[in-house]
């Protein structure tokens, strides 16, 4: 039986103007491109800012093209967020702190990099609000990225399970993640740089009020599960709780959640980090990407 998705509550199914920017919509879970505006102009212009802010919130991710902003422009715009986040593995441009480069090009090899469907930064206490991400160089074909509306995700599970993980909590790793290509010392050493973090496993986005299946490839365990409502015998702890833990990340590969953006140069995504997961696809070895991203500190999940 075929299942219809319904567009985001108030949200038009096809393309319409908010002031001067012009909006559609690009599936009906997630994912608006916008034309007619400049974020540059949107860094100086409160107005300007506002809509894009409430659309962001409406679309939980949106794109734009042709884009020819300088790196001051992309921090000022994103600033207008929040103060910005530098990254401790990626680093960032020693001009513009807080604008991470994520080149990959022949010295970095993109199939040498770990790729996963993931929320941004959930190993810190307080996951980054958003991200601005801008293409500076892409391949001709390939290198896309997906984000998926995790609001949806837990929306739509059956409710046996929406009523089995309510008050449940994950612990999130950056060592487990981003450490673990690395000798057991410098591995140890960003644990105690970055220890790892606990959240809900439903979390409350402060600004909508929705439901927000919170938890990605970062969430290594429940901490919470072994009780004895969940547990009769320890085969129900490990690896029923594992066994759960995997089924809810797996909901994120669910194509009615997504929406693909298929990148040119100057193009650009905003993304609200609180209610999306997003993946880079990594499918256009040996030629280059280069990306640059401004992070937006956030608030600590509740």
């Amino acid at each position: 039986m075929e299942h219809t998705l319904a567009p985001p509550e108030g949200a038009p199914v096809r393309a319409h103007h908010r002031g001067s920017i012009r909006v559609e919509p690009l599936t009906c879970s997630i994912g608006a491109e916008l034309s007619g505006v400049n974020l540059g102009d949107a860094a100086r212009d409160d107005d300007l800012f506002e809509e894009i802010r409430s659309l962001l919130l409406q679309y939980k991710v949106l794109f734009l093209r042709d884009q020819d902003i300088t790196r001051a422009e992309h921090v000022a715009f994103a600033e207008r967020f929040g103060a910005l986040e530098d990254h401790p593995v990626a680093g960032s441009d020693p001009e513009h702190p807080g604008l991470v480069r994520i080149y990959k090009d022949l010295d970095s090899p993109a199939e040498s990099y770990e790729g996963a469907l993931h929320t941004d930064a959930t190993w810190r206490e307080c996951p980054p609000m958003g991200a601005v991400l801008r293409c500076i160089e892409g391949p001709p074909v390939g290198g896309d990225t997906i984000w998926v509306n995790m609001a949806e995700a837990y929306r739509r599970l059956p409710e046996d399970i929406r009523t089995k993980i309510r008050g449940l909590r994950a612990r999130h790793s950056i060592e487990a993640t981003f450490g673990a290509a690395m000798p057991q010392e410098k591995r140890h050493a960003l644990k105690e740089r970055f220890p790892d973090a606990e959240h809900p496993v439903v979390r409350v986005h402060p600004e909508t009020g929705e439901e927000i299946l919170f938890v990605n490839a970062f969430a290594t365990h429940f901490v919470n599960y072994h009780t004895p409502e969940n547990v009769r015998f320890g085969q129900d702890f490990a690896p029923g709780a594992g066994l759960l833990l995997n089924y809810l990340i797996g909901q994120a590969a669910i194509p009615e959640y997504q929406v693909r953006w298929r990148w040119t140069p100057n193009s650009v995504a905003i993304w609200d980090n609180r209610s999306t997961q997003h993946y880079a696809v990594q499918d256009y070895w040996p030629a280059v990407r280069r990306m640059e991203r401004a992070g937006i500190v956030g608030d600590r999940p509740f």
